[in-house]
C-alpha cells in the first residue's frame, strides 16, 4: 500500500512539473519539445510524438519529437480517418500491444526499423474539440501501464493549453499589430483633411469630420482656383478601414491633380469664356465628372463605390456651379425657404458610360449653404430612430443666419441632443457656407447659449475648422 501511495505522489509531482514547463517562458515549439522529453523520462517510454490536426486537410502534422528518427518522423501521412487517431478523438487511449503484427499500424516497415514495439496514444482536447495527439512508443510489447495513460495524457493536456495560449497570444499580437497600422492609417487620413477653410473674400466657410472608427471613407477639400473661385468637394467612399482609406487617398489625389491644371485662369479679357468662364465652367465640370467616373469604374472592385458632391462657387459672378453625384444633395438656404440641389446622376465607379447633369445656380448675400455625407443624417438614437434630413434643416434653419462656424456647432449639438451617446455607425462630414457677410438675428442669442455649453463640456461633438 505504501508503495502504491508513493507511486501515486511521484506521479503528482511530476504531472505538477509538466505544469510549470507551460508557465515557463518559453516559445511554443520549446514547450512542446521539453513536454515530448519529460513524458518519455518519467514514463520511461524511447520516444514521443506530437502531431496536430491541420483542419483544412484533416492530416495530423508532426510538430515536435523525442527519441525519433528523421526517418521515421518522415515516414509518410497520417489522417484524421485513421482508426487509432478516430478512437482517440473520441476519448479512448488507445494501447497497441505490438505494432509489428497490428493490422492498425500502417508503416510496419518503418516501425521495425527505428525498434518500436509498442504504442500508447492519446488526444490533446481544448473545450473538448481534439486539436492533435500525443504517442509514446516502447522497444517493449506490452509495456503501457494504467499510471502511463495517466500521465500521458496530463502531458496531452498540457500541449493543449500550450498550443491555445500560444495562438491566443499569436492572435493578440496581430490584432495589436492591426490595430497601429488603423490609428497611423486614420492619423494620415485625417491629415489629408483639410485644417480649416481657404479664405475667399465674400463667403464664410466652416467645416468639420467626424470618424466614426479610426480609418473611415468620408473626405472633403477646398481647392482654390483664384481669388474668386472656390472648388468644394465632399464625398463617400463606400466601405471602411484601410481599404477604404486608400480608395479615398487616391480619389482626393485625383481631384486634386485635375483642378490644378484649371487652377489661376482668369476671367478678364481674351480668357472670359476659359475655364471657369460663364460658358467653359459647365463643360469643364461635366468634362471632370466623366473622368472621374471612368477612373473610379477602373479602380473601384464589385460592390465599391464613391459618391461625389462638386461644386464650383464664383464669388465674382455670385453663382455655383455643380454636380451630385448619387451624395446626399447640398441644400441652399434663402430667406426662409429651403432648395435641394440634387442635379447630377449616377454614383461613380459602376457605369463607365453614365451621363450626368450640370447646373449653374445663381447666389445672393445672405444665402446659407449645407454639405454633409449621409452620417450627418442617419445618425441614431438609442431605439434606432433616425435624426432625419427633417430635423437637420430645423437645426440649420434657427442658425442660418448666424456664422458658418455657428451653424456647423449647432448642427452638429442638435444632434447630439437627439442621439445622445448611442453608438454611431458611419463618418459625419460638414461643411457650410454663408455668402456675403453673416448678418447676425436674435437666433445668434440661443446661438451663443449653446456656445457657452460647449465651452461648459456640454454637446460637444466634433469642433468646425472655420
Amino acid at each position: 500500500m505504501r508503495s502504491v501511495k508513493r507511486q501515486r505522489v511521484e506521479i503528482d509531482e511530476q504531472i505538477y512539473q509538466l505544469s510549470t514547463l507551460v508557465a515557463g517562458d518559453f516559445s511554443l515549439q520549446e514547450v512542446l519539445d521539453k513536454l515530448a522529453e519529460a513524458a518519455v523520462k518519467i514514463i520511461g517510454a524511447k520516444a514521443c510524438s506530437i502531431r496536430l490536426l491541420d483542419e483544412e486537410t484533416n492530416d495530423l502534422k508532426m510538430r515536435s519529437t523525442y527519441g525519433l528518427s528523421e526517418e521515421y518522423r518522415n515516414k509518410g501521412v497520417v489522417t484524421k480517418d485513421d482508426p487509432v487517431i478516430t478512437a482517440a478523438f473520441a476519448g479512448a487511449a488507445v494501447v497497441i500491444d505490438d505494432m509489428r503484427v497490428d493490422d492498425r499500424i500502417h508503416f510496419k516497415g518503418a516501425t521495425n526499423r527505428e525498434g518500436l514495439v509498442s504504442q500508447l496514444t492519446v488526444a490533446m482536447q481544448f473545450r473538448n474539440r481534439p486539436i492533435g495527439v500525443l504517442r509514446l512508443y516502447s522497444p517493449r510489447s506490452r509495456d503501457f501501464t494504467a499510471s502511463d495513460i495517466v500521465v500521458a495524457r496530463a502531458v496531452a493536456s498540457q500541449c493543449a493549453v500550450a498550443i491555445t495560449s500560444a495562438k491566443l497570444y499569436a492572435e493578440a499580437i496581430k490584432a495589436q499589430r492591426f490595430a497601429e497600422q488603423m490609428r497611423l492609417a486614420g492619423l494620415i487620413q485625417r491629415r489629408m483633411i483639410p485644417e480649416k477653410p481657404p479664405r475667399i473674400e465674400g463667403l464664410d466657410i466652416a467645416a468639420t469630420y467626424i470618424p466614426c472608427f479610426d480609418v473611415g471613407g468620408d473626405f472633403y477639400d477646398f481647392l482654390p482656383l483664384d481669388p474668386h473661385r472656390l472648388v468644394i468637394t465632399i464625398a463617400d467612399v463606400i466601405g471602411k478601414g484601410v481599404p477604404a482609406a486608400i480608395m479615398m487617398s487616391w480619389f482626393r489625389g485625383a481631384l486634386q491633380a485635375y483642378t490644378e491644371s484649371g487652377r489661376g485662369a482668369t476671367d478678364s479679357g481674351a480668357a472670359a469664356d476659359g475655364f471657369g468662364g460663364a460658358v467653359r465652367t459647365p463643360l469643364r465640370t461635366k468634362s471632370a465628372i466623366e473622368n472621374f467616373n471612368k477612373m473610379a469604374c477602373l479602380e473601384c472592385r464589385e460592390g465599391e463605390f464613391i459618391t461625389l458632391y462638386y461644386a464650383t462657387i464664383d464669388v465674382a459672378r455670385k453663382t455655383m456651379t455643380y454636380c451630385n453625384c448619387g451624395h446626399e444633395p447640398a441644400v441652399l438656404i434663402r430667406e426662409g425657404r429651403v432648395c435641394e440641389l440634387a442635379r447630377g446622376g449616377l454614383v461613380l465607379g459602376v457605369d463607365p458610360h453614365a451621363r450626368y447633369e450640370i447646373e449653374t445656380i445663381e447666389l445672393r448675400d445672405g444665402d446659407c449653404l449645407l454639405f454633409y455625407t449621409d452620417g450627418l443624417v442617419d445618425a441614431m438614437d438609442f431605439n434606432s430612430e433616425l435624426w432625419g434630413r427633417e430635423r437637420m434643416l430645423e437645426a440649420t434653419m434657427r442658425f442660418v443666419d448666424c456664422p458658418a462656424d455657428h451653424v456647423v456647432r449647432n448642427v452638429l449639438a442638435y444632434r447630439r441632443r437627439f442621439a445622445g451617446l448611442a453608438r454611431q455607425v458611419d463618418d459625419t462630414s460638414i461643411i457650410a457656407v454663408k455668402v456675403g457677410a453673416p448678418r447676425g438675428t436674435e437666433a445668434c442669442g440661443e446661438c451663443m447659449g449653446l456656445q457657452s455649453r460647449h465651452l461648459s463640456g456640454e454637446d460637444v461633438e466634433g469642433k468646425p475648422h472655420a
